[in-house]
């Protein structure tokens, strides 16, 4: 299921063990290598009291639900410095979200405001542009899949379609028109009537 990161933002964290919420999310902590997900901070009553943690390994989810994030123990609570990985991507401060876009022969697209992500493998899969001023008129949002990124730096992204295409892919849909053309060509019977009045 793909949703919005945003929606992560204050999403309960439910305990299996204790039957109910043990902390809410307060923000997500991103891979710039490879745009996953690998962990949250969480806030709760026994967070960062030494014994808990105050950070979620995405790994440790067992699912994602209309009630929040389900896993099995608060014991599932890490400190920054027990994951060597998660550390190190800390110390990055890397954030998504305000990340200006723009295509590889320097067009600017706009900034970063959200992102999708399957709530499976907590990777990132799309990225919601916000337009410049301007050019929000016509298109007042991209959105960019992540095959369409070539490059992550601390101040921006770098996609590889060129703007047009990729405004064309937002905004691409299947039309079916729920009418049928009389206009069409086809095959029609002749009318019996008409050719007897004829003769």
């Amino acid at each position: 299921m793909l949703i919005t990161g945003s929606k992560l933002l204050n999403c309960p964290v439910l305990s299996l063990h204790v039957g109910g919420q043990i902390a809410e999310v307060k923000s997500d902590i991103i891979d710039p290598n490879d745009l996953k997900i690998v962990a949250l901070n969480v806030n709760g009553p026994q967070t960062g009291d030494g014994e808990h943690g105050d950070i979620l390994d995405t790994r440790s989810v067992r699912e994602y639900s209309s009630l929040g994030l389900i896993i099995d123990s608060i014991d599932d609570l890490v400190l920054s410095d027990d994951v060597i990985k998660i550390k190190k991507i800390l110390e990055l401060n890397f954030s998504l979200i305000g990340l200006n876009v723009k295509t590889k022969k320097g067009t600017k697209l706009g900034k970063v405001t959200d992102y999708t992500f399957d709530t499976d493998t907590f990777t990132v899969m799309q990225i919601i542009v916000k337009r410049p001023i301007l050019k929000s008129i016509i298109d007042p949002e991209l959105i960019i899949g992540r095959s369409e990124i070539k490059e992550i730096n601390d101040y921006e992204i770098v996609v590889k379609d060129e703007e047009e295409k990729i405004r064309k892919q937002a905004t691409k849909k299947d039309f079916v028109p729920n009418f049928v053309n009389p206009f069409r060509e086809g095959v029609f019977t002749p009318n019996e009537n008409y050719i007897e009045d004829e003769e």
